[in-house]
């Protein structure tokens, strides 16, 4: 019995203990009153004797009673902020472990009480109360009172009675009893919740970014009021710098206080919504998968996607695949008819035997031990057939590569002899084929094998008409499977991301089919892993700090932003629709009474006609009238087609099943049209946006103005995987593509500082990482500035501080170890590695003096000319060799400043020790300083220098001569000009003496 509970006293009859309960002083609480639990969203609620529920005595965090109990019976037990035991509270059952705590049980306690009357009759006067009786009497049976038998089993259904009665949610079940009862009682509960970080290692982290933002501020303001006389303009441009660059990290690090992480229930899912001998009530999603070049996107990297897709682990009458072909090959097509062959035995190959992956490329060439977790005797047999079938597939997609790589005089021509229409890839009509499951239901293999739905889809593209690339490729097959499935939710994949995890959209199901907050998202993005990257990952393609840190965190504020690829989309969001408003009671006007004190409702105002009875004042003809504009209105928001415009007004999605497909083909083909969208907001508030190259995070941030939230779902599992450009010309132009996106943002009405004030929807951290994730590219001019200064400061022998004082160098300390806790905690809390940290550091450098720079030039000049910028088809073919491509070298400018900065970095280091050397002992000491910052810029530039060198030093000679001439004329004609030395006039009065 714990000593630390109550005040203890001694019985009247002997010298046993009783405690006296409730003396103690309870401890402070934080006032949760109406707070919402912080797990699933509920109202915490009220405990069974009508006071507020507090799960946790210790810091009161907020918890509703079902989270409570299911993380007593499965969790850890502990509460998410203080990670102390949550102990039993009344009305709750109890769990293992509670036999160790010194409490009263409610049930055995009323049991006691009502023992002691039993015990001591009316006739007493003398009666002990019923708590004192349950005291003393505490080891007495109840048989003892003379109940016997009958009389127990009377208790223990009472027992039982009392329990549900108490507000017991979910009473202990057992499933052996009634399996059916326990399975109803686990669909209640909800689909996902939110797993809090522990706050031992969030608070720490909390507390080094406050002290880092201390240290930084003493740091600038001791920066501000100690300048350098002798080179001002040197220190001028330093300190503007480092002001920038701490305004840039406190707008990084500001959205970063809100961690979170989400765990989901699929067998939750599936009991609720799967219920057996019951049709199936599980969403229907469309997936779009785009594709341009079957050059640099091998048909067999978009074959293994779209296999990966039709094999999920989802009801395949609800599953249509849709593949745009935006450069209209033949190729894509004849490549997607021989995948279109193979699915069908690939498809029921993965669901029978529940393998991962289902892209066969990867399950093939994994070293994994593939016979783990499989129990049926013929899989060893059918995977070696089914390994065989694939080898033969990959042969005739191979032979289609070689048979198209030449393009005949005339054209293509298809297997009937008709000219491909798609042989002028800038000027043909649309093209539409449905290769599975041809009459709009699931497709069987003949062995009763469902497969779901694939269309091969390339619109129409005219001269003289913008087509958008790939956000104008998505919304028109937005338009198109709205025609064929309209599904309510959409996943749009890059052609070489394939699908990892085969129960990734129940994943998200979970999110979008809760009854509370579901209707509400817009988007459930998931993370994305990279193959065929070197182990180091020289040039940070992984993007960890993206996928594990950035996203995590906006999911605490109000949703991740989209990346552009695995993620699933509501349709009704990508309509550019507001999410339901959240019903309100009808307000109250007064009644000039005291006692109702205005609670009463407002009177309706009815017309002399209402009262009169006569309902003429609107006519059928107002009626007809009001309905014509309101689908003129939908005409004029969506484009002239009736169909298309009627699937907009479903919201549970589906076609009728009276549809004709030859009809609703045909209104496919005309959707997709070049002039569809004409005099449409198709691209400016409807569907993928077209105002930036980065259109996945203009339309994201649009969709959070309108008051949606998204959600950011990380599985155990990796639930998409797929190719990166490990080569570092493409790695540049991607980043540089990426850029030029925000800078547009930046230059347009969209601009994340000003665009949705007015409407008040945003939220304020939301709107910061925005500002973040676009404005980032400015960084580039300080940071080009500061890797420039050590070899200015080292070839003009001055520096950009005074001399040093004792609080200085604290200072300067406290900064550097400030910087590297802070990342260390950031890793310790996220799980990021400390090597995947420090490539993104430097490949952030690297970027930022090169496609960052390049990104502004660019953004200034299409703000000015309002020209297109083209988009750049990077390379997605899988490496043959070992990182083969990771040596192959393309000429771009974006080259040119990062290998000159190298260049006069190096020169300066040579000056600077000559120098030195020439000057004698007494300028060491100046010297190391200027060397520490030189050989920080060359450490974080090393693997752009290593990966200009190449595996055997092939480096081009224009780059070379290009950076050693800019380098050269820099060095010399800064040395000549000391343009930050302070000029005087006359003799130097320290040298010659003279007091003149």
């Amino acid at each position: 019995m714990e000593t630390s509970r109550g005040l203890f006293t001694g019985t009247t009859d002997g010298n046993e203990l009783v405690v006296i309960e409730g003396h103690e002083e309870p401890k402070p609480v934080r006032n949760i009153d109406g707070q919402l639990c912080e797990i699933c969203g509920d109202r915490v609620g009220l405990t069974v004797d009508g006071d507020l529920f507090v799960a946790c005595e210790e810091c009161g965090f907020p918890v509703c009673r079902p989270c409570y109990e299911y993380e007593r019976r499965e969790g850890t037990q502990v509460c998410p902020q203080c990670q102390t035991r949550y102990k039993r509270i009344k009305g709750s059952p109890r769990v293992e472990g509670d036999e160790d705590e010194d409490d009263v049980d409610d049930i055995e306690q009323e049991f006691r009480m009502l023992q002691g009357k039993i015990s001591h009759g009316d006739d007493d006067e003398n009666a002990k109360s019923p708590l004192d009786a349950a005291k003393v009497n505490e080891e007495r049976p109840i048989s003892s009172h003379g109940l016997g038998e009958s009389g127990s089993a009377r208790w223990d259904e009472k027992d039982k009675d009392w329990k549900l009665n108490q507000g017991n949610l979910w009473p202990e079940t057992d499933a052996s009893v009634d399996p059916e009862k326990a399975m109803r009682d686990e669909a209640r509960q909800p689909l996902s919740r939110k797993v809090a970080i522990p706050s031992g290692r969030l608070s720490p982290y909390r507390m080094m970014v406050v002290a880092r933002l201390i240290i930084t501020v003493l740091f600038i303001l001791y920066r501000i009021s100690h300048p350098v006389p002798e080179a001002i303009g040197l220190w001028l441009i330093s300190v503007s710098c480092e002001i920038w660059l701490a305004l840039s990290w406190m707008l990084d690090q500001l959205p970063k206080w809100f961690p979170t992480d989400r765990e989901t229930y699929l067998d939750r899912l599936s009991i609720r919504y799967e219920p057996e001998d019951k049709p199936n009530l599980l969403f229907p999603l469309d997936v779009f998968v785009t594709t341009v070049d079957p050059i640099k996107e091998p048909p067999l990297l978009t074959a293994n996607t779209v296999l990966s897709i039709l094999a999920m682990d989802y009801p395949a009458d609800r599953i249509a695949c849709y593949v745009s072909d935006d450069g209209a090959s033949m190729l894509t097509f004849e490549a997607l008819q021989e995948t279109a062959e193979f699915a069908r035995k690939w498809v029921p190959f993965c669901k029978k035997h529940s393998i991962e992956p289902r892209a066969p490329e990867k399950y093939f060439s994994e070293k994994i031990d593939f016979l783990k977790d499989k129990v049926q005797p013929t899989y060893v047999k059918e995977r070696r057939t089914m390994k065989r079938e694939y080898e033969e597939f990959k042969v005739r997609i191979n032979s289609l590569v070689a048979r198209f790589t030449r393009v005949p005089v005339d054209g293509w021509t298809m297997k009937d002899g008709t000219p491909w229409p798609g042989n002028n890839t800038r000027d043909h009509p649309g093209m539409i084929q449905v290769l599975l499951a041809q009459s709009g239901g699931p497709e069987s293999d003949g062995a009763g094998n469902e497969l779901p739905r694939l269309v091969y889809v390339s619109r129409e593209k005219r001269p003289g008409f913008q087509h958008h690339s790939r956000a104008g490729a998505l919304n028109a097959l937005l338009r198109v499977s709205a025609v064929l499935s309209n599904a309510p939710f959409v996943l749009n994949l890059d052609c070489n991301h394939y699908v990892n995890n085969s129960k990734a959209v129940r994943e998200a199901m979970c999110f979008f089919m809760d009854q509370q907050t579901g209707k509400s998202i817009c988007f459930v993005q998931f993370p994305i892993r990279f193959d065929s990257l070197d182990s180091h990952d020289r040039y940070a393609n992984r993007n960890t700090v993206l996928f594990d840190i950035k996203l995590r965190c906006e999911d605490g504020i109000q949703g991740p932003t989209y990346v552009g690829s695995a993620c699933i989309f509501r349709r009704k969001a990508l309509y550019g629709c507001d999410p339901p408003k959240v019903s309100k009671r009808p307000k109250m006007v007064g009644c000039d009474c005291c006692p109702c004190f205005g609670a009463r409702k407002k009177p309706q105002v009815h017309s002399k006609h209402d009262r009169n009875g006569d309902d003429a004042s609107i006519t059928g003809a107002d009626e007809d009238k009001q309905e014509l504009m309101s689908h003129m209105n939908f005409e004029n928001k969506f484009g002239k087609s009736a169909i298309f415009v009627n699937s907009t007004l479903d919201e549970q999605g589906g076609i009728p099943s009276s549809s004709n497909l030859a009809a609703l083909l045909k209104e496919a083909i005309h959707v997709m049209s070049s002039s569809y969208e004409d005099r449409t907001p198709w691209g400016k508030e409807v569907g993928w946006d077209y105002g930036s190259t980065a259109s996945d995070t203009l339309t994201s941030f649009k969709m959070h103005c309108r008051g949606w939230r998204s959600i950011y779902c990380m599985p155990k599992r990796c639930p998409f995987r797929g190719t990166a450009p490990i080569n570092l010309s493409d790695r540049l132009n991607q980043v540089l593509r990426w850029s030029v996106g925000s800078m547009e943002i930046v230059f347009s009405r969209h601009c994340p500082i000003l665009y949705g004030l007015r409407v008040g929807r945003l939220k304020g951290l939301q709107r910061v990482s925005y500002i973040s994730s676009t404005v980032y590219p400015f960084s580039s001019i300080p940071l080009l500035v500061y890797c420039l200064l050590p070899a200015v400061c080292l070839l003009t022998g001055k520096f950009i501080t005074p001399s040093i004082s004792t609080f200085a160098s604290l200072l300067f300390i406290g900064l550097f170890i400030s910087i590297f806790a802070t990342g260390i905690l950031e890793l310790r809390w996220s799980g990021v590695t400390l090597e995947e940290w420090w490539r993104t550091e430097q490949f952030w450098v690297i970027s930022s003096v090169s496609a960052h720079l390049f990104a502004i030039v660019q953004g200034f000049m299409k703000a000015l000319t309002k020209a297109d910028m083209s988009f750049i088809i990077m390379t997605k073919a899988p490496d043959d060799g070992e990182f083969r491509e990771l040596y192959a070298f393309r000429w771009t400018s974006l080259l040119v400043p990062p290998t000159t900065i190298i260049i006069i970095n190096l020169i300066g280091i040579v000056a600077g020790m000559t120098d030195a050397i020439n000057s004698g002992e007494h300028s060491w000491g100046l010297l190391l300083g200027k060397l520490f910052f030189s050989f920080w810029v060359i450490v974080h530039l090393y693997p752009f220098f290593k990966g200009l060198m190449g595996r055997q030093n092939r480096t081009p000679t224009l780059v070379i001569i290009w950076s050693v001439l800019l380098a050269s004329i820099f060095s010399l004609v800064w040395v000549r000009i000391d343009p930050f030395v302070l000029k005087t006039k006359g003799p130097d009065i320290m040298q010659c003496g003279i007091s003149c």
